[in-house]
């Protein structure tokens, strides 16, 4: 088990470390480098803002840089500050600007204070990092950014003296040196000389204004940490990480375990079953069919709703391999948190780029259910998930709007990712619609009757909803621990960083899914009910039920969000993330039932 671990752990923190795709940068000395912001957050609130809208030193000429899709999305707005380092040049302690602030910016600040929020500032590409210890003062942790000020029983004390400690080595061409760690440490300085302690701190007064000296220092520390790892202080967790190893490895054992019995005690029944059938069909030729066998001209009837149906599986297969691809390159290093903004950019295009994947196998699959509409069914394919998303997102997106968040995204990336949609997305699914309906149908090796059967009462529990919270429990169990560290780089601004775990639990999710709908298309086949297509797909898809319960769960006990607006955003999003998974467990779900009723009255002799 230890060597599972170690073996497993060497290849995560590998592969999160290392960043294929960004060169290093070198300075020459006395060059003068720009500290960029990204955006200021909170843990307590979902609403980040950008660095300008705030109350600081603003720089002579401001410069907004480019920021890539994912990004914008985040709510990154990379702007110049008003500090500027030189390389290896030592700066004391400098005043900056006065900044006079109204009682609007005075109290605004106090708010921040209030909530907590975090200035994230980049140097070289590289997080500002605040040091701490933990509680019993043994481990040195780091924070991502620093904060607006601190709160002593309602008195607001503003940060305002910052002093910079920047960690470098030696580059590869002699004169030229590498960045490797960017530190700071905050103050608030209240009097005539902000960069002395002598007059106490700077307190913040509500309803009253202030004229706010900032001042800032820069520190050069030679370092021998290598280039390529100077991201570790960031992506090192504050808790014993082989606990987390040691978690993974001993729930997937216990999830493989569990799949496995139900593997075996399905295909014990079945061989019992298929044997019986056969033998007595071929020793009595008056034999009477009885259990799952009775349906052989109905079990593959086409279901109702078929065109929703098939929307729904063609989505669940686009973002299933979607989400293989985004995994398997950030376990590459592909999109590494040096890259921000990477993963998401990536997820959305590549999203887009799959849909050909999802129409094919949409359109396949409706020429199987005897189809004719096909165009208004790839319409509906191509349309129904990104519509829900896009609907969804946009009412979402306008409360960033009104509370002045820099997380909403403008306008113009709107009109662009329409724009992507309508050119890229919507034509591959159409596209591969188009080939997956001219495709030969998925075979069958029974013949469906012209009557449907009367299907007979059903107990409680094999009705449909009870059937989704039953089944839905081991799918779950594959995937909780992973989930928590999921959501607390969603929702706490953590970085995520085990992919190469994430890429094993997605494949015992893709296990898990098939089994447990096998298990029960199975159950209802033997009582003798035919109508097994939704219900594949629903009781896969009742995972997502319990990926939204934990989001309820996760935020009562362990998020401490203010605001309406910001509890709206979060159990939007969760909803949003909750549906998506059920669309995609729903559709493994889907195809592991179909491939086995296929298979299982394809080894019964029936006349």
């Amino acid at each position: 088990m230890y060597s599972l671990v170690t073996f497993f752990g060497i290849i995560t923190l590998t592969n999160s470390f290392y960043v294929p795709l960004i060169a290093p940068v070198e300075y020459e000395r006395h060059a003068e480098i720009q500290i960029k912001s990204t955006q200021v957050e909170s843990i307590h609130t979902e609403l980040p803002y950008s660095y300008r809208a705030l109350a600081y030193c603003l720089p002579k000429q401001e410069i907004n840089y480019a920021e890539n899709l994912g990004e914008v999305l985040h709510g990154n707005r990379i702007v110049n500050t008003a500090y500027t380092v030189k390389v290896l040049d030592e700066t004391p302690c400098t005043e900056v600007c006065k900044a006079p602030m109204d009682t609007t910016s005075v109290n605004r600040m106090i708010d921040l204070i209030d909530k907590d929020y975090d200035v994230h500032l980049i140097l070289d590409n590289l997080p500002v990092a605040r040091i701490y210890s933990s509680p019993d003062g043994r481990v040195i942790l780091y924070h991502r950014g620093h904060k607006v000020g601190s709160s002593v029983r309602d008195n607001y004390y503003l940060h305002n003296n910052f002093h910079f400690r920047i960690k470098y080595h030696d580059g590869q061409h002699p004169g030229y040196f590498r960045i490797v760690g960017f530190e700071v440490e905050t103050n608030s300085h209240d009097g005539e000389d902000s960069c002395s302690s002598e007059g106490g701190l700077l307190k913040l007064e509500k309803d009253k204004t202030a004229e706010v000296k900032f001042s800032y220092s820069v520190q050069w520390e030679e370092s021998n940490i290598a280039w390529a790892s100077r991201w570790d202080t960031y992506l090192t967790s504050a808790t014993n990480p082989q606990i987390h190893w040691f978690s993974i490895i001993n729930s997937l054992i216990i999830v493989i375990f569990l799949s496995g019995l139900l593997a075996m005690i399905m295909i014990r029944a079945l061989k019992r079953d298929i044997a019986a059938y056969n033998i007595d069909e071929e020793m009595d030729d008056t034999y009477e069919e009885t259990g799952w066998k009775l349906l052989h001209g109905d079990v593959l009837r086409a279901p109702n709703h078929p065109t929703t149906l098939v929307a729904l599986i063609g989505s669940g297969i686009q973002l299933g391999t979607t989400a293989l691809a985004c995994i398997v390159l950030s376990m590459l290093g592909m999109l590494s948190p040096a890259s921000r903004g990477s993963l998401i950019g990536a997820g959305v295009s590549l999203f887009f780029f799959f849909g050909c994947i999802g129409g094919y196998y949409a359109g396949r699959l409706y020429r199987t259910f005897k189809g004719l509409a096909w165009k208004r069914t790839a319409m509906v394919t191509a349309t129904l998930y990104p519509g829900l998303i896009s609907f969804t997102c946009f009412i979402l997106n306008f409360l960033l709007w009104h509370a002045k968040s820099s997380g909403a995204v403008p306008f113009v990336y709107m009109i662009a990712l329409l724009a992507f949609w309508i050119c890229v997305s919507f034509p591959l699914v159409f596209v591969g619609f188009f080939f997956g309906f001219r495709k030969q149908p998925y075979e069958y090796s029974v013949r469906t009757n012209k009557i449907p059967r009367p299907i007979p009462s059903q107990v409680w529990y094999m009705k449909t909803f009870p059937s989704m919270l039953l089944a839905g429990i081991l799918p779950f169990g594959a995937v909780f621990i992973e989930l928590y560290f999921i959501f607390s780089a969603i929702w706490e601004n953590q970085i995520y960083t085990l992919f190469s775990f994430l890429f094993l639990v997605y494949f015992i999710l893709v296990i898990c899914c098939s089994e447990i709908a096998i298990v029960i298309v199975y159950f209802q086949l033997c009582t003798e009910n035919y109508r097994w297509w939704w219900k594949s797909f629903f009781v896969a898809a009742g995972t997502g039920c319990y990926v939204f319960a934990y989001g309820v769960f996760f935020y009562y006990s362990k998020l401490d969000i203010y605001g309406a607006t910001s509890t709206i955003l979060y159990f939007g999003y969760t909803a949003l993330m909750s549906i998506t998974f059920g669309i995609f467990t729903g559709s493994v779900g889907f195809f592991a039932s179909f491939n086995f009723v296929r298979y299982v009255y394809s080894a019964v002799k029936i006349d």
